[in-house]
């Protein structure tokens, strides 16, 4: 049978509305199945980047099976996530990667990073397909390398450009983020060029290690300055920045790229405090999402079934790889094929993909060498009255035809990789 985002999670079976923990449930004997590997983080310090996601695929291959699976090449099959769990270490990813593919997964789902570098010229060799959610790991060399759902750092400037727009007195800013190459710094040079572009000066820029207990000290350094906008880039960290400012008496704009389990961000500071933060990633429940030109299977009824079945886990992350999953499954369907290459080359012939919020167009031979990630709008979202709400869909390809001179010269500043 095919399938379309926006009726996948509906069907007509009984029982639809399964619980995610009951995935194996779902799999009945002598039917066949489709692997999907997720080599991922599910514990350690990147675990809310990697556990959530395995969450989300098992919902949404819940509600597949349950509706009778998926018709590829005049077969039906069944969809199972696998995850594994290489907790950030490159060792462990390449093991993970390795096992994975010997369990016959058609295709393998990443966070990114030195991860996937870890594993990219096995998957080469291999033909297999890889997902990331960092469009960084593209090179001109990893043609086997796509991101289909995640467009990380470069959908933050249109966080950036809608400030601008409805706080035009915010002048200044302050960036702080953590250290390393594939999220701190790659977002910190995108917000550096979206701040420019819309004529806002950054006072300073913090880079912080992975080893900081106290961020009161960095936050008062930033604040020295009276920056009218304090920018947490892609902080891990900022349930402790933001407290860090409601300590201080922070009184201007907050903007980030995430802000994570803020339900533990209002109760460390308060409901009054957070209201108004900038950032990229909405609730799914968010009227916003249910209009049919998201591309989501629905958003709302997927939101419930995670937060019934996986209260307290949501991140940015829980619907980035179903939606990284549903990708792969409409071209394997485009190609009557599982066969890795023979779905990329679906994916690629594809002008106008989509993802989760809409039309896209393969994009990134200006900055990574190859046009194999997706881009379209995002959602800018903000606090309003204790919940994360869409206040506008902006255009990232559009920000990219203007301004990727400007964003190279960031990342090149920066020491960033580009072409």
């Amino acid at each position: 049978m095919g399938i379309t985002r926006r009726n996948l999670l509906r069907g007509t079976a009984a029982g639809l509305a399964v619980a995610g923990a009951g995935f194996s449930t779902q799999l009945l004997a002598g039917q066949k199945t489709i692997k999907i590997g997720l080599n991922i983080p599910m514990t350690g310090d990147y675990a809310p980047w990697g556990l959530p996601g395995l969450y989300g695929c098992n919902i949404v291959a819940n509600n597949i099976n349950a509706a009778g699976g998926v018709e590829i090449g005049g077969e039906t099959y069944m969809i199972e996530p696998v995850g594994y769990d290489h907790g950030y270490d490159t060792e462990k990813a390449i093991v993970g990667y390795n096992t994975l593919r010997h369990d016959d997964a058609a295709t393998i789902m990443m966070l990114g990073g030195s991860t996937v570098g870890s594993i990219i010229g096995r998957a080469q060799r291999n033909k297999m397909l890889i997902n990331t959610l960092l469009p960084s790991d593209i090179t001109p060399d990893t043609p086997n390398l796509v991101a289909t759902s995640e467009s990380h750092p470069l959908y933050n400037a249109t966080g950036v450009d809608w400030l601008a727009e409805n706080f035009p007195d915010a002048k200044t800013a302050v960036i702080v983020t953590t250290n390393d190459i594939e999220y701190g710094q790659q977002s910190a040079a995108v917000y550096q060029a979206a701040f420019e572009v819309n004529g806002i000066e950054v006072l300073d820029t913090n880079f912080h290690g992975f080893d900081v207990t106290d961020f009161a000290p960095i936050v008062q350094g930033l604040l020295a300055s009276k920056p009218d906008i304090f920018c947490m880039a892609t902080d891990v960290y900022t349930t402790p920045l933001v407290e860090a400012l409601y300590n201080a008496g922070y009184e201007g704009k907050i903007i980030s790229c995430t802000l994570d389990l803020y339900e533990e961000v209002i109760a460390k500071t308060s409901k009054e405090f957070v209201e108004g933060i900038i950032f990229q990633f909405p609730d799914f429940d968010d009227p916003a999402l249910q209009d049919e030109s998201v591309h989501f299977p629905d958003a709302a009824g997927f939101w419930d079934t995670f937060q019934k079945d996986y209260p307290g886990q949501w991140s940015a992350v829980a619907w980035e790889y179903p939606a990284s999953m549903v990708s792969w499954i409409e071209a394997a369907q485009a190609a009557g094929s599982t066969d890795p290459m023979a779905v990329l080359a679906a994916m690629k012939a594809n002008p106008t993909p989509l993802h989760a919020f809409g039309e896209g167009r393969w994009w990134g031979s200006q900055l990574y060498g190859l046009d194999n990630c997706v881009v379209g709008r995002w959602p800018v979202v903000t606090m309003q009255n204790g919940r994360a709400r869409i206040v506008e869909f902006r255009s990232v390809s559009d920000w990219l035809d203007k301004n990727v001179g400007v964003l190279k010269r960031k990342m090149q500043d920066l020491g960033l990789r580009t072409v």
